[in-house]
């Protein structure tokens, strides 16, 4: 389980993928029992997975690497390996679209309650129009995030891109694009606060955040 003192890993790819009408729970299922465990076995750090509440057919997941080389490494040691070879076709067959990935990197550290609370986690993802700089991050720890504390969400990760070349180009990423993505919880008797992010980030923005509002599914990490 994460917690608030958990170091998050250097390297972080945030992985969105579109499935085929009612195939998530089937696709959840085969990769908590088949492919979970034999990636961590391969380097990999298995952050959290997630049902998308607002679209039933999108799988949200993260997972960590220790650096750019050991990414390549691990994903070359398991998608070249026995396990996946033995159960991609399945896996595979449920996916619409897998290539929708963000390939990201700790912005700031995150001060949080030593009990992080239960419930929903909510990813913003905001579009930038440049790489973040000193300025968007302390406006992100001095304004936003206090911002989605004090309304009872729990703070729980800010990430950035990561401008490193994809080590590892069988699996695409989204390349030429700068964001940054921060996570919260928050308990399901509370609404998601109401914040005005374009008017806080307004002069970094490239175009509106988009939110995902998250659900851990039964092995996830993060719950």
């Amino acid at each position: 389980m994460l917690t608030s003192t958990t170091v998050l890993p250097p390297v972080i790819e945030l992985r969105q993928y579109t499935l085929h009408p009612g195939r998530r729970d089937e696709l959840i299922e085969l990769f908590e029992r088949e492919l979970l465990m034999p990636q961590q076995d391969c380097g990999m750090r298995l952050l959290g997975q997630f049902q998308d509440l607002g679209d039933p057919d999108r799988f949200v997941w993260l997972r960590g690497f220790a650096g750019m080389p050991q990414r390549a490494q691990a994903l070359a040691d398991f998608y070249g390996g026995p396990v996946w070879h033995a159960h991609r076709s399945a896996a595979n067959a449920t996916m619409i679209d897998s290539d929708n990935v963000l390939l990201l990197k700790p912005a700031l550290p995150v001060p949080t309650p030593a009990k992080l609370g239960s419930g929903r986690v909510v990813c913003t993802i905001c579009p930038l129009r440049a790489p973040p700089d000193e300025a968007l991050r302390a406006r992100l720890r001095d304004g936003v995030l206090p911002q989605v504390a004090a309304a009872g969400a729990t703070p729980l990760a800010v990430l950035e891109t990561e401008p490193a070349t994809n080590t590892f180009p069988r699996l695409p990423v989204r390349e030429g694009e700068q964001v940054l993505v921060w996570l919260a919880s928050v308990r399901d008797d509370k609404p998601w606060p109401v914040l005005d992010v374009g008017g806080l980030l307004d002069r970094w923005l490239r175009d509106l955040p988009i939110t995902l509002h998250l659900r851990a599914t039964p092995r996830s990490a993060w719950r």
